[in-house]
């Protein structure tokens, strides 16, 4: 047992060593803005009313950009985000504002609301991102610039969330100290296909090439599945420096805890080599293990490592409050973590904006509702 946790010790630290340096690696990369600013169709599919709703679609509305629109898309008219929508046209006249009310039934439902505000947009290159991200103003800029070289097929960014709960705040440190510098490490070791909901950025006509949003309808994973097909096109993934916000309405540790789950279980169906080399990121409870064995200078070691990476990537990198304030909580959050990949080996239904979804091997699902 004593070696088991040694070795299980030296794997998590390499791996935090590598995320270190693949947060160090962003944080100094320089990005290039030449000028190049075509049409942008912003594409974001909405259900319900998000905390900060209407801050964040305001954000857009006010970007330092020539030429975009906004298609708001929604599977209801009578969708209570629909006056928040309507009142960001009317204040924003010149602002070319649509909504597109989509009566497309698929079993992920986002998708097919996709489908239909991309059949509408106007301009050659598409961004969406989800209905509650918060942009800085020069967002369309910096996101768009990568797509200027047909290397590049689709541009990713991360985020940072915040919150009014004590559940939803540790669920914001997860994301800032755990979730933001595994994705760095992606690009780091040459993994091409990831995506994030947060933003995603592409050419239409690279779309139109995958087969469209219809291509991707039957799966939960939409923003993974997008980045697949792009890049399975010979392209590039980019990950941005910007970062983009969002605020998590999760007030209980119920609902936190099945967010988490449903997330864990559609990494699983979705990426299911990776999903069992995940508990390689949970540093906190190998050196726990090495701890109970009486190894306190490999436990501290590691801890030690992981907290600077926790801080390198959800403070210096997401510049997110959260993991500066509770960064010595960072090795209880790899606790919370294990148990729900745990959680996420087993099960085959999640629950999803109200509805119950039943997810298959491959990545597809069933609407259960």
């Amino acid at each position: 047992m004593n070696a088991f946790f040694i070795a299980a010790c030296v794997v998590t630290l390499c791996y935090q060593l590598v995320a270190l340096a693949a947060c160090l690696r962003h944080l100094l990369r320089r990005e290039k803005y030449n000028g190049w600013t075509p049409g942008i169709s912003i594409l974001k599919p909405v259900r319900g009313l998000d905390p900060g709703f209407d801050d964040a679609i305001r954000t857009h509305a006010t970007q330092d950009y020539p030429e975009f629109e906004i298609l708001f898309g929604v599977a209801d008219a009578g969708d209570p985000a629909v006056p928040a929508i309507e009142r960001l046209a009317a204040e924003y006249p010149k602002i070319q504002i649509r909504l597109v009310v989509s009566e497309r039934r698929t079993p992920n439902a986002k998708a097919g609301v996709m489908a239909d505000l991309a059949a509408a947009a106007r301009y050659p290159v598409l961004l969406m991102n989800d209905s509650d991200i918060d942009v800085p103003p020069d967002y369309l800029r910096s996101v768009v610039a990568p797509l200027e070289d047909r290397a590049n097929g689709i541009v990713t960014c991360l985020y940072r969330a915040a919150s009014d709960s004590i559940p939803g705040r540790w669920e914001s440190l997860g994301i800032a100290t755990d979730f933001a510098p595994s994705v760095l490490v992606a690009p780091l070791v040459g993994i091409r296909e990831f995506g994030l909901g947060s933003t995603l950025a592409f050419r239409a006509a690279d779309l139109e090439r995958i087969g469209g949003f219809e291509a991707i309808a039957d799966y939960l994973a939409d923003d993974y599945q997008l980045a697949k097909r792009i890049t399975g096109l010979g392209y590039r993934a980019v990950l941005s420096k910007t970062v983009v916000g969002t605020t998590l309405g999760d007030n209980s540790w119920r609902r936190v805890w099945k967010h988490q789950v449903r997330w864990a279980r559609t990494i699983r169906v979705s990426r299911g080599g990776g999903y069992k080399g995940l508990p390689v990121t949970h540093s906190g409870i190998w050196a726990l293990g090495a701890f109970a064995m009486g190894h306190w200078q490999i436990a501290a070691a590691v801890l030690a490592v992981r907290i600077a990476t926790g801080l390198a990537g959800g403070y210096f990198v997401l510049r997110s409050p959260i993991a500066l304030r509770w960064c010595a909580l960072i090795p209880l959050w790899d606790l919370w973590a294990f148990a729900v990949w745990c959680a996420g080996l087993a099960g085959r239904t999640v629950e999803w904006r109200g509805g119950i979804l039943e997810l298959h091997p491959d990545g597809r699902i069933h609407r259960l509702d």
